[in-house]
């Protein structure tokens, strides 16, 4: 199911200054030298290559924002599964505000799809097992927000938003607490009763232990598939159970099948490539 759209507060200052970062000081120099003001046309959003389209939004309000006479016809939804040649959004308006908007307009767009389709990837290679897929705080800086939206478009969940969400006491913590005993009990003395605590273990002695003064959830890091079943049975439902560690659509089904609740993925937002996605004049118009 695709997630509800994010909104128009939250979009609106992104697409806003990435627009203010690309006309700079003198706005479109090339287009307003070229293209006369009068000109009108029509253009389509086309997919180059397979995948799951996300950030529509984004896009349509890069051109509405340059022009508000533009008019933006969605063919293709976000979460829409994307083949070669499908038109995902029909563009009329004043030709100027169509070559303005339109680099910021794909660079949302391609970002966006980019991270869906490589999330469906991965939910696909797990969908015999209950696991979900959900990503990290790995996210470009600014952009968390609409990047963890195109994780859910993909079909996966979103891990904390920010480090106000959860507690989740990492490898350091315990280092600078002495033992994982009494980073739980600071954490459980130091935040709200509402507030969930999950806990990072390298090795299952670290996850005995935090199982002996409770937690919500643990994050089982860089286990392999035969350590990570014997930390499902440890656990036996007392807490979530999450894998991570450089997991892919190849080995993530072999991690599924240990039982884990959730398998995190940072290379979703992170490193992953964007969808190519075009912007096309129709050929009727360039003849005018």
């Amino acid at each position: 199911m695709t997630p509800s759209p994010l909104p128009h507060v939250i979009i609106e200052p992104l697409v806003r200054m990435a627009l203010l970062e690309d006309l700079g000081r003198a706005g479109d120099l090339t287009t307003n030298a070229i293209v006369p003001a009068d000109r009108r046309a029509t253009t389509l959003l086309v997919a180059r290559q397979p995948g799951v389209v996300a950030g529509l939004d984004l896009a349509r309000l890069a051109f509405q924002l340059i022009d508000p006479a533009i008019e933006v016809h969605i063919e293709r939804n976000d979460g829409a599964v994307l083949a070669p040649g499908d038109v995902i959004a029909t563009i009329t308006s004043p030709a100027r505000g169509i070559l303005t908007a339109e680099r910021v307009a794909l660079n949302f767009l391609c970002r966006l799809s980019g991270i869906a389709t490589a999330t469906a990837s991965v939910v696909a290679a797990v969908r015999d097992y209950q696991t979900k897929i959900v990503c990290t705080r790995k996210t470009t800086p600014g952009l968390r927000a609409i990047e963890k939206y195109a994780i859910r478009v993909g079909g996966g969940s979103n891990h904390r938003f920010g480090l106000d969400d959860a507690v989740l006491i990492k490898d350091n913590h315990v280092a600078i607490a002495g033992s994982v005993t009494e980073a739980l009990k600071r954490a459980r003395n130091g935040v709200g009763h509402l507030v969930k605590i999950e806990l990072e273990v390298d090795t299952l002695d670290q996850l005995r232990e935090a199982l002996d003064h409770g937690v919500d959830a643990v994050l089982l890091d860089n286990m392999d598939p035969p350590t990570l079943t014997e930390a499902v049975a440890m656990v036996a439902g007392r807490a979530v159970t999450e894998a991570s560690g450089r997991i892919t659509p190849a080995t993530a089904p072999h991690i599924a099948a240990t039982g884990v609740d959730l398998i995190s993925i940072g290379w979703l937002t992170h490193s992953v490539g964007v969808l190519d996605i075009g912007l096309d004049f129709k050929r009727d118009d360039l003849k005018m």
